[in-house]
């Protein structure tokens, strides 16, 4: 997944747009950085942005011999001005970052999750697919992965098969065999819905300071969304009785060695052309991508390109979460992002939602960053997010 122009820039990356459908190209973008920090410690820092502004001013005058000349130095009247300015900005962005997380960036809901969505066993799902190493397209532990999930999804009732296809390696030019997962339940039931997520890793953490070509586990890029539609897959067995479902795992979504070269999406776009050229008999009425919903520190944005492909699905979600009490579901657009939706809606015309936290963690000043590191790990992710987005899209499945 990408953020298209606007976000982009926000974001520090650089982009060129294309109009064409496919290859749909993902280009980097930068880890938004901060941890929620509770009101008491966002006072401090207001109080010590004061303090510093009120510095800046008293250091207008020029220091001689260890004794303040009464005299100002040429320009000191603007290093007042300069630095009180930079005071109130700090002030200002701190009471926008507070106003943006609100009181509790750390709980998803506001209430208990119903007992039938179970935290721990989203998490340990999870954490079993991390451990399996990375899981780059291609790789002997995709394949693990590939079996580890036919054998879970088949023991959930669903019947199981792989949508197959072979690429080039952008490296070597060796052939790469890739597989979509498909899982479907009740495939004849006349209103069917797509449920999707990319569960192939990054080759490389290319974004981590200190070893971006060290080891990749993708927690949140890449088992959150498999993990939460495991989790979903538990609820399968109740549906309304004209309702069936598909579960489709997408490969390749970011098979890239070189930032600009090399092609993202490549399951879904396979899929969606697949799609196109042969529709199934009983359609899609509607989409929703999972990607990077299990962060500790959940927060779940309208994405900008969902509300222009498929507003009244999103529109539907969301409202879905606010009658539940879910305020991990933030109602207002803040990225513009390129990811596996984009061929859904663009070639296969399903129109389909990217739920997706593009803040891994929350922003703030001198926090970590994790996505596209060594620290994308189960200790920073969260059951209780996984279960959240799980709870809502059922329910909002419920009701169609």
């Amino acid at each position: 997944m990408m953020p298209t122009l606007e976000s982009r820039l926000k974001d520090e990356a650089n982009v060129v747009t294309s109009n064409k459908p496919v290859p749909l190209v993902k280009h980097t973008r930068s880890a938004k950085r901060g941890r929620q920090r509770a009101k008491s410690s966002n006072s401090s820092l207001v109080t010590k942005a004061v303090k510093n502004a009120q510095a800046d001013q008293e250091l207008g005058a020029a220091k001689v011999g260890g004794e303040v000349d009464s005299i100002p130095r040429r320009g000191g009247f603007w290093g007042t001005l300069v630095g009180g300015g930079l005071g109130l900005i700090v002030i200002l962005l701190v009471m926008l970052r507070q106003m943006d997380q609100g009181s509790d960036a750390s709980n998803p809901t506001q209430g208990a999750i119903p007992a039938e969505y179970k935290p721990d066993r989203a998490f340990g799902y999870l954490t079993d697919l991390c451990n399996l190493g990375p899981r780059p397209s291609g790789s002997s532990q995709m394949k693990k992965q590939q079996q580890s999930l036919t054998n879970f999804f088949e023991k959930q009732g669903a019947v199981v098969r792989m949508q197959s296809f072979e690429i080039r390696h952008p490296e070597t030019g060796a052939p790469v065999g890739m597989s979509n997962l498909i899982a479907s339940w009740y495939p004849n039931r006349p209103k069917r819905f797509l449920f999707c997520a990319h569960y192939d890793t990054r080759p490389f953490p290319d974004r981590d300071s200190r070893n971006p070509r060290g080891v990749f586990v993708g927690a949140n890029d890449g088992a959150s969304g498999v993990a939460a539609l495991m989790e979903l897959a538990h609820q399968f067995s109740i549906l309304p009785a004209d309702v069936g479902v598909d579960i489709v795992l997408f490969d390749g979504e970011e098979f890239v060695f070189e930032q600009g070269r090399d092609d993202y999406f490549l399951g879904s776009t396979f899929f969606a052309e697949k799609y196109k050229m042969q529709p199934p008999a009983i359609p899609y009425q509607a989409g929703v991508l999972l990607d990077m919903v299990g962060d500790r520190e959940l927060k779940i944005y309208f994405e900008v390109n969902s509300l222009k492909y498929a507003r009244n699905v999103a529109r539907g979600i969301w409202d879905t979460a606010e009658e539940l009490g879910v305020n991990a579901f933030v109602s207002r657009s803040r990225h513009d992002i390129d990811d596996d939706h984009i061929p859904l809606n663009q070639i296969a015309r399903i129109p389909t939602v990217d739920l997706i936290d593009f803040d891994y963690p929350r922003p703030g000043f001198g926090a970590p960053k994790y996505w596209h590191t060594e620290q994308d790990i189960p200790a920073n992710c969260s059951g209780d997010s996984l279960a959240a987005v799980v709870w809502v899209v059922h329910q909002w499945l419920q009701r169609q």
